[in-house]
């Protein structure tokens, strides 16, 4: 019998269990890939910031291509205004791509699988955008709500719309990294259980999909991390630059 696909997105607590009142704050398998993915990028761009040579290393050029690309994308996005907010969107980045990456290894938890982690994300952005465009513009972010050139009878309908569209950020920002992740994983975990079911005879059909789909998962995982990250840079654009 082939084993459920669900089971990988199983969290289950490694330690002893942790209460704060009715919370249960206990080390689990998604805290141990989040800690892992943070370390693993502290590792990779402390060694290649450590040594500046006209000749980088490997892990040297992966650092510096890394910060082109997030740099670039900031700029074309939000512009010259959001630059002293690169720090956050290349952790951002960063961390997305790596937890996503992570969890192409089998036998690994994919933390981004999981609507909760996303959910928290994506409030937390929005949070601090939101807060970003009250600093900047006072209540004349309210404006973002109204669009220009629209007739007076429309209005009322166009800024319900907008408000709408507006809270909905959070959600559709988290929705759509977890969909992609939870959905690509248990489509490899099925096709995988194709393969044992079938033997070596019939297997290969469903092992060659697998080969296939393993490829566009890992292109999946890059994308979705940089459209979490771009979309980012968009809200940040309409906090700072009032673009609508």
């Amino acid at each position: 019998m082939a084993a459920n696909p669900m089971t990988q997105f199983e969290v289950y607590r490694i330690g002893p269990e942790i209460k704060i009142g009715s919370f249960d704050i206990s080390f689990t398998n998604a805290s141990l890939f989040m800690v892992i993915s943070s370390l693993a990028i502290l590792i990779i761009f402390n060694l290649g910031s450590k040594k500046n040579s006209l000749i980088p290393s490997k892990v040297q050029l992966l650092a510096e291509l890394s910060y082109s690309f997030v740099s670039k994308m900031i700029s074309d996005t939000a512009g010259s205004k959001a630059k002293p907010y690169f720090a956050f969107i290349f952790s951002l980045f960063m961390f997305v791509l790596f937890c996503n990456m992570f969890g192409m290894i089998p036998y690994t938890f994919t933390v981004t699988s999981h609507i909760i982690v996303t959910f928290v994300l994506a409030s937390f952005i929005f949070i601090g955008v939101t807060i970003i465009g009250f600093i900047k513009h006072g209540f004349g972010y309210l404006k973002l709500f109204v669009p220009s050139g629209v007739p007076i009878v429309l209005l009322p309908l166009i800024i319900i719309i907008e408000i709408i569209s507006y809270l909905s950020r959070p959600i559709s920002l988290s929705v759509r990294l977890f969909a992609n992740m939870m959905a690509g994983h248990t489509m490899m975990k099925v096709f995988g259980g194709f393969v044992i079911s079938l033997g070596i005879v019939g297997g290969w059909l469903p092992l060659s999909f697998s080969v296939a789909l393993t490829g566009l998962e890992i292109l999946v995982a890059f994308l979705q991390a940089y459209v979490f990250a771009i979309l980012t840079c968009i809200y940040l654009n309409d906090a700072l630059n009032l673009h609508h």
